[in-house]
Order: structure tokens, then C-alpha cells, then sequence
């Protein structure tokens, strides 16, 4: 190995991924064993670790060091946009595949607590939804047999692509085209269930097809903001429930994405302030930006979402939309101000809604994502703070 690759290269990055915690010793041989390059295509789109902006495009055929710095880089890495049908050099409109950051996806197992041969006598049978690259499914392949994991892929060729780096790296997980929300009952049942997409319903399926006392780790968020990645326990009366373990971004669950209604469908052709209704607020619209604070209001404020409009001077205006059309609200932003112009419309008043969650929250003495659960059954799923018998 060159210097460049030895600074680029895996080592640096396993160095770093087990000082920060991600990287745990019973992952550090799949880690090595299953290299990450083999498991990245030639073009990416490099992101930042936090966040979900994406880079310019990496060619390894046009800059193979600059291609080897992303991929053993802590960030995640986009390889396809709009499901397929952009196949530029630029920026797509939305990041449809991609390998995960790598200290997510070892976070993520770490949370899974799968059980190998070597500590039980038996390895646990784990169901991934989402097969991306091929490389999550690899590392649980190597560690607990090919036989004993299956993953989910709906995009054809995304999975064909997932196929042909298992078999290079000699693996063989099963891997299956169709519905993740369905999971594979053929297969079931399964100790471990892991998403790699994020949901805003977790599939009953899910909890259908997975033992008693077996784990279920997925990204999970509402449709206004801010996720966090749920640590399910499958209990005997057929429920799923535990806490949060830490913030995430995944791209949702193809069949889950919102199908929202345009801005014009809100003001139904007037122009704004249209027939709404005006006020003012002391609540800056950038103390509700952080992923925590969408995160818990969306709990309180269901079935809305949020855009923001920008202006050149650092202003811009925050818009909140419910779901079904009928409520709109915006609020207008100024760097140094104290109030905020609040313009409401329709039966619920959404900024009044919001203010409220957001204090609520305070109140609470603003909790972390950890002191927040979720219960999951047969006819519904409940968000909770603290404990199951405190429901949000």
C-alpha cells in the first residue's frame, strides 16, 4: 500500500471510527474483511458528515486518489439520483441510493446486537431492508454467515449492483427485489430486523416476522423534520417498543415518500397575505431549525411539513403546510430582530401550533433524542417520551 493510500485508506478510518465508539471490536474483523471500496462505484457524490448536502461529482476512472479519500472519508456517499433517471455529471434533484456514512452504519449494527456462532453457538438470522451498494449486507454476511441474512431491495438495478459486489467479495447474502414494508415471510422468522432507509410507519411485518425478544433497528421521522434511529424490542404480545439512540438522515422508504401538494395549492391562486391572518411572535424561526427541536415538534404538530424561501440578505420566509391543504402559515425572518411577522390561514393555526410543541419541549427540559421511544402494534404506532406510559 502507497503512503496516499495509507493515509486515505482504511486503517485511518477504522483508527477513527473505534475512537469515536462506532466501530466496535466484534465489527473490527467484518470491518476489515470487507473492505468498503469494493462495495463504492466509480461515480460518486461525496456528502458532509453531518447533513445532507452532496458534493460535486468524483469520477475514479477521471481522480482515483480523490475517489479513495471519499470513500475511506466519515461521510456518505451518493450513487444514484432520481431513482435512476439522472445520469449527469451534475447534482440530481434527489439522492435515491447511497453508502452510508460509515459511522451510522456501525452505530446502527452496534445497536442491533447480532449474536455470531463464536459468542452463541448459533448466529443470529437478520433481515436488512434497503440492500443499497451491498456493503451493510456484506458485514453481517461475513460475521453471521451468508445463509443466515437476507436483504430487501426495491430498485432492480441497484440490487443488481448490490449482487455483483457480494459476489466479489465473495459472499452470497440473499438478496431479494420487492416491497420492503412486506419484509420476507419465506425467510421468517428473523432475530434482527435493520432498515437502512428511513420510515415514518414502521411495517407491522416487521414485527410479524421477528422472534420474540429479537431487535428491530430503523431510521424513523415524520414528514415535518428531524429523525432519529429506533431501537425496537418485539415483545410476546406482539408489540415492538424501546427509545431512540441517536439523530439520523436516510432517504426514506421508497414507498412511504409524501406525495405533497404544491405551494399554489395552499393560497389557491390569491397572493400572499391572501385571506390570512396576521401577528407577530418573539419565537426566532432559527430556534426550531435544529434536528432535535423538528423532531420533537413534529410529534406534537402531526401531519404538517415546512419549506423556507430565502432571501440574498440572510431574511427568509418559513412557510408550514398541513397535509391536507386546508392550513398554511408563514413567518418572516430578520437577522437581529425581536418579532417576527406571523401570517395563519385555514382551521388549524400551525405557527400557534408550533409555538406550542416548541414550548412544550422546553418545558420538558428540552430532551435529547435518547429520552424518546416508540411503541409499535398492530393498529398503530406511539411516540413517547421518558416511558410507554407517557405518550407524546
Amino acid at each position: 500500500m502507497t503512503s496516499r493510500e495509507e493515509e486515505a485508506g482504511p486503517q485511518a478510518l477504522a483508527c477513527a471510527l473505534v475512537a469515536s465508539g462506532a466501530l466496535r471490536s466484534d465489527w473490527l474483523a467484518a470491518f476489515h474483511a470487507v473492505p468498503r471500496d469494493m462495495f463504492v462505484p466509480a461515480r460518486i457524490w461525496p456528502g458532509i458528515a453531518a447533513g445532507t448536502r452532496q458534493n460535486a461529482l468524483v469520477d475514479r476512472d477521471q481522480d482515483p486518489d480523490a475517489w479513495l479519500t471519499a470513500v475511506y472519508s466519515d461521510i456518505p456517499l451518493t450513487t444514484q439520483w432520481d431513482d435512476g433517471k439522472h445520469a449527469g455529471d451534475e447534482v440530481g434533484t434527489t439522492p435515491t441510493s447511497s453508502s452510508s456514512q460509515p459511522h451510522m452504519v456501525f452505530s446502527m449494527l452496534g445497536d442491533l446486537g447480532v449474536e455470531d456462532t463464536e459468542a452463541t453457538g448459533s448466529a443470529s438470522r437478520a433481515l436488512e431492508i434497503g440492500a443499497g451498494t451491498g456493503w451493510n449486507a456484506a458485514l453481517m454476511a461475513f460475521r453471521l454467515g451468508s445463509g443466515n441474512v437476507v436483504s430487501i431491495e426495491c430498485d432492480p438495478e441497484v440490487a443488481k449492483g448490490a449482487l455483483a459486489n457480494l459476489k466479489d467479495a465473495g459472499l452470497s447474502p440473499r438478496v431479494i427485489v420487492g416491497d420492503g414494508r412486506l419484509g420476507h415471510p419465506e425467510g421468517a422468522p428473523y432475530d434482527r430486523v435493520i432498515a437502512t432507509c428511513s420510515v415514518g410507519q414502521v411495517p407491522y411485518a416487521w414485527v410479524e416476522q421477528t422472534v420474540p425478544g429479537g431487535i428491530i433497528v430503523a431510521p424513523w421521522g415524520t414528514g415535518y423534520g428531524g429523525e432519529a434511529i429506533a431501537r425496537l424490542v418485539v415483545g410476546e404480545d406482539g408489540t415492538a417498543g424501546g427509545h431512540f439512540t441517536r439523530s439520523s438522515a436516510f432517504m426514506r422508504l421508497r414507498q412511504q415518500r409524501a406525495d405533497r401538494a404544491r405551494h399554489d395549492a395552499y393560497l389557491k391562486g390569491q397572493e400572499w397575505p391572501a385571506d390570512g391572518v396576521r401577528s407577530t411572535t418573539a419565537l426566532s424561526p432559527a430556534d426550531i431549525d435544529g434536528w432535535i427541536e423538528q423532531f420533537a415538534i413534529s410529534l406534537r404538530v402531526p401531519g404538517t411539513f415546512w419549506s423556507v424561501e430565502p432571501d440574498d440578505d440572510g431574511s427568509y420566509v418559513l412557510w408550514f403546510y398541513s397535509d391536507d391543504t386546508q392550513s398554511w402559515a408563514s413567518v418572516d425572518y430578520e437577522p437581529g430582530v425581536s418579532e417576527y411577522l406571523v401570517v395563519q390561514s385555514g382551521p388549524r393555526r400551525l405557527w400557534d401550533e408550533t409555538e406550542a410543541a416548541h414550548r412544550w419541549w422546553v418545558e420538558q427540559d428540552r430532551p435529547g433524542f435518547a429520552r424518546f421511544g416508540l411503541t409499535v402494534g398492530p393498529d398503530a404506532q406511539t411516540p413517547w417520551l421518558d416511558r410507554p406510559d407517557n405518550p407524546v
